[in-house]
């Protein structure tokens, strides 16, 4: 490879700029944006227009029309599905829309604003359990709850009993089921359900009614009382199985020749058939001799009396209303209630008397709970009556919430004069104010706080009767007039409970009612009494979850944390929290709120020091266990309160809080990162503030600042981070005159590239690293146009010391970023030999201005263009194998376009050379002959400009082989 003179062309960059500029022509926007909102309508021509405004040619627009888009809105997509399966409500909802949409007979459907029975199922299976009972579940069959005293033989005996129906369907089998689990009896109560499936599947229909018979007998059964709910809830699942499963079967049952029965359909559209099938199964459960089987299997297929006549469900339901009567336990019967007016709501919800009918009826049954019969059970079972009062209320929720649902004010008035009449029993007031809407509660705040006063609190605690008003009060404001009274009224009482858990339950739904509706000072009072009660015997530490409740409350009302942090007991609140887990979630929280909310940046020295200390909490709990998502969250959520910290023109003090949080923050390189480039920036603002001319003072405060940066940077991990921060901070230091430091800057950076390794790791993956080393050192060759060279070393000892360790680094075998490097230097290389370069610093003489043009300077830039070509060249060289020559190509025509770009071409040993490389690409049929066309077009379009005519004798000089 003979070595040549490289002779840069001169360029004149203005000109250059102005050739590229586009001429002033004036833009016109069309309507159509592909970000506008779609809006399908359907014009009178059936013609379907697509704008970002809704036409006016029709008055029914997208309703006659199916948008694609839009279509996946009905709840029925798999997304929605699956978002839904997080909340049982939201599930529920979609369930009752694919149901919609599946059955033809859903003329009465309540709205969506009714909270379905589904999403009450788990609350309570998940709440009435046997927890008290595992002490003696070896000896008990189904969760026997037995207490000391209770006749185990006796008690053994009924359970067996119960468990040979539940098990017996054929007569002569004599299977039994002892020393049952919670989880087996629920297992065993879903295989039941799917023996009725399979035993309808099979046709096996009266079978699949044995089970249902069975089943539903042991709802008369309360020998284990306290698991009574969730036994409800169980058997009625397979009530909801077996009525299904029979109006599908009789509506199957109305199509004949291909014709199907309308959306509303009427029973005179109803075959003979059908409704004679209908018939018999109300006359096979007419004729079940046991009363309750009988009532809950008929309620069951309620909904069927829509093939036989249209008043059949308005018969009905008082007929059953009136059955239920003949149930004596209370207990039961209100479950009985409970099931039927699901029932009636699924069906008729227009029908209110009987839910109304129901209600009273309960009213009138209530005073048994306190009789002889319910009393020795409660005796013999050793269940007190505040364990036995709170069974009826999910039965007597639900009551309650479908009497109430869009019922108007009245009723609530005529709820509270019945309540009154039964000596304001406190169950009862309590299912009042969790059914009724918030907002006539809120307004009846202090009657019935009054009521409440009168309530007997043998049965069922006073505080638990002001937490379900406070959840009202959360929901619903009170008459500003008596907030301070309801206040004062619920906190006597809520502040003389003695047991730590009923007291913090009450406390944690009053405080959101306190910061609702006052000021720092009550809101104080009220954490100053929950330390008072939560601290004795470390009480606390059972009650993590309200304390942590209690300061989400808080934080999500007091937005402006000066006035936050100076309420006196906040931070003796946060005291509380000493398991670090519960203590770092806390943390986290405050963080984000104040993230959030925090609009200005702030100096103020209470939130600056609590915040550091909330700060250090999270930072001190990362380990070497800790999750790469969860450093990287905790780093996000204090970097977001370093970047509102701004001491104003007071620059000496926001560095020292710099300095201050990078002893305290060490251990999340993100944190120290995102400090290195805020000291940065208070450099540079320092600087915009001097307007670049800076003083004594000045200048050795941005000398501090770089120190900082120039000290932070190697305590980093990342490889790739150190470099560019290296860069970043002497561009910095650059900008602000300190040229020396500006060095030192760039020897760090250089002197780390050897450092690089192959792979580096990148969101988990193991990746090559020459990608990015190469984009590293573009952007270096940048900034090193405009350093000027030290006047004690050589000339472009930084360029030189770059290119010595790029050229001892071991790159990989089949790698050619060594080569783009070169031809990214030849480019540097080139822009440093004109007279004046592209960009400056301002008030930074870079080497044009340094060195004038001067001839050496020049020689000793065309050495280094000469060893980095040879380089170049050599490498092309080592290509010349069969496997590599569509890389030689690439890299030939590469190094061409640089030439063409950067090169004087004048030179006829460049222009030669050029031709070579233009040969060299074409060679053995590899050549990007695409490319090339639009290179050769660009070299015949430039050669028409002034001083280019010399590319007109090359275009004639690079032939263009096309592919065969």
């Amino acid at each position: 490879v003979l070595l040549f003179t490289r002779h840069s062309r001169n360029r004149n960059y203005k000109a250059e700029f102005a050739s590229c500029r586009l001429e002033a022509v004036p833009l016109e926007f069309g309507d159509y944006h592909p970000l506008k909102p779609i809006t399908v309508t359907e014009s009178k021509t059936k013609k379907v227009s697509r704008k970002g405004s809704t036409s006016s040619t029709s008055s029914s627009s997208s309703s006659s029309v199916v948008d694609p888009l839009s279509s996946v809105l009905d709840g029925t997509d798999p997304l929605s599905m699956f978002a839904a399966s997080a909340d049982p409500a939201a599930l529920a909802a979609t369930t009752d829309n694919s149901r919609k949409k599946r059955d033809r007979d859903d003329n009465s459907i309540v709205g969506s604003d009714f909270e379905p029975w589904a999403s009450k199922r788990g609350e309570i299976l998940a709440r009435y359990t046997t927890t008290e009972k595992l002490s003696i579940v070896s000896t008990s069959i189904l969760f026997s709850q037995c207490k000391a005293g209770t006749a185990i033989s006796a008690m053994s005996e009924k359970v067996r009993t119960r468990l040979e129906e539940l098990d017996d369907f054929e007569e002569g089998s004599q299977k039994e089921l002892l020393n049952l689990t919670q989880q087996d009896y629920v297992n065993r109560i879903e295989e039941l359900n799917q023996s009725l499936k399979d035993a309808w599947a099979s046709d096996q229909k009266v079978k699949a009614l044995k089970i249902v018979i069975q089943c539903s007998k042991l709802l008369s059964d309360t020998s284990v009382i306290q698991f009574y709910p969730s036994k409800f809830v169980l058997i009625t699942d397979i009530l909801d199985t077996f009525g299904k499963l029979v109006y599908e079967r009789i509506f199957s049952m109305c199509v004949d020749n291909h014709s199907i029965l309308p959306d509303h359909f009427s029973p005179e559209n109803v075959n003979d058939t059908a409704k004679e099938t209908c018939l018999n199964w109300f006359f096979k459960i007419a004729s079940i001799r046991e009363l309750i089987p009988r009532f809950y299997v008929e309620a069951s297929i309620l909904k069927c009396n829509k093939f036989l006549s249209k008043t059949g469900i308005s018969e009905c339901l008082p007929r059953l209303t009136c059955m239920v009567r003949g149930i004596g336990d209370p207990l039961v019967s209100v479950y009985a209630r409970a099931y039927l007016c699901r029932v009636g709501m699924e069906v008729a919800p227009h029908l209110k008397e009987s839910l109304d009918k129901n209600f009273f009826d309960f009213l009138l049954t209530f005073k048994q709970i306190h009789g002889d019969t319910v009393q020795n059970q409660l005796v013999l079972q050793g269940v007190e009556l505040p364990s036995y009062l709170p069974l009826y209320s999910p039965a007597m929720d639900w009551i309650f919430q479908c009497i109430s649902y869009h019922a108007p004010e009245a009723l609530l008035t005529e709820m509270m004069e019945r309540c009154k009449k039964l000596a304001n029993n406190a169950l009862l007031l309590n299912s009042v104010m969790s059914a009724f809407r918030a907002e006539f509660i809120a307004t009846r705040s202090m009657d019935f706080i009054g009521m409440i006063k009168e309530c007997d609190e043998s049965g069922f605690p006073k505080h638990l009767l002001f937490r379900s008003l406070g959840l009202n009060l959360a929901l619903a404001n009170p008459p500003e007039s008596d907030r301070l009274q309801i206040l004062n009224e619920a906190w006597k009482v809520i502040t003389k409970l003695k047991n730590p858990q009923d007291y913090i339950n009450c406390a944690e739904v009053w405080v959101e009612y306190t910061c609702k509706h006052f000021t720092k000072r009550e809101v104080n009072t009220v954490l100053a009494d929950v330390i008072k009660h939560m601290t004795p015997d470390r009480a606390f530490e059972d009650s993590y979850p309200q304390l942590q409740s209690i300061i989400k409350k808080v934080i999500a009302h007091f937005h402006d944390f000066s006035v936050l942090f100076s309420v006196e007991k906040f931070l003796p609140f946060l005291d509380m929290f000493q398991k670090e887990s519960v203590r770092v979630e806390v943390c986290k929280c405050i963080m984000e709120v104040f993230i959030k909310h925090q609009q200005e940046p702030t100096k103020d020295p209470v939130i600056l020091n609590a915040l550091l200390h909330i700060c250090k909490t999270m930072h001190d709990s990362v380990n070497a266990l800790t999750l790469e998502d969860e450093k990287r969250m905790l780093a996000y959520l204090i970097n977001g309160f370093i970047k509102m910290v701004s001491f104003g023109r007071d620059f000496e003090q926001q560095l020292s809080f710099y300095v201050e949080a990078r002893s305290m923050f060490c251990n999340l390189e993100p944190v120290l990162v995102q400090l290195i480039h805020s000291v940065n920036r208070l450099a540079m603002e320092t600087r915009k503030v001097m307007k670049g001319n800076h003083s004594r003072k000045t200048a050795a405060f941005v000398r501090a600042c770089v120190a900082y940066c120039f000290i932070t940077i190697p305590s980093l991990v990342g490889i790739f981070t150190r470099l560019n921060l290296y860069l970043h901070s002497g561009q910095v230091a650059l900008a602000n005159q300190c040229l020396s430091q500006a060095d030192a800057f760039f020897k760090a950076a250089i002197s780390l590239v050897p450092e690089v390794p192959k792979m580096i790791n990148i969101d988990g993956k193991m990746r090559p690293s020459e990608s990015f080393l190469l984009e590293f050192l573009c952007n270096f060759f940048s900034t090193l146009l405009i350093v000027p060279d030290h006047p004690e070393h050589g000339v472009l000892f930084l360029v030189r010391e770059l290119l010595n360790v790029i050229q001892d680094y071991t790159w990989e075998d089949n790698s050619d970023e060594k080569i783009r490097i070169y031809t990214c230097v030849l480019h540097l290389l080139s822009a440093m030999s004109q007279e004046t370069y592209l960009y400056h610093v301002d008030k930074v003489d870079s080497n044009d201005s340094l060195y004038g043009g001067d001839s050496k300077f020049l020689a000793e830039n065309n050495k280094l263009c000469e060893t980095v070509m040879a380089q170049i060249l050599e490498h092309l060289k080592t290509l010349a194998k069969d496997e590599a020559l569509k890389r030689q190509s690439s890299l030939g025509l590469s190094f061409f376009n640089s030439i063409l770009a950067h090169g004087d071409l004048r030179s006829n040993r460049l222009n030669q050379l050029s031709v070579n490389l233009w040969h060299l690409a074409q060679r053995h049929g590899c050549a990007d002959t695409r490319t090339m066309v639009k290179t050769l077009e660009y070299i015949k379009k430039r050669s028409k400009h002034p001083d280019m005519g010399h590319l007109t004798e090359l275009a004639l000089r690079l032939p263009l082989q096309t592919r065969t």
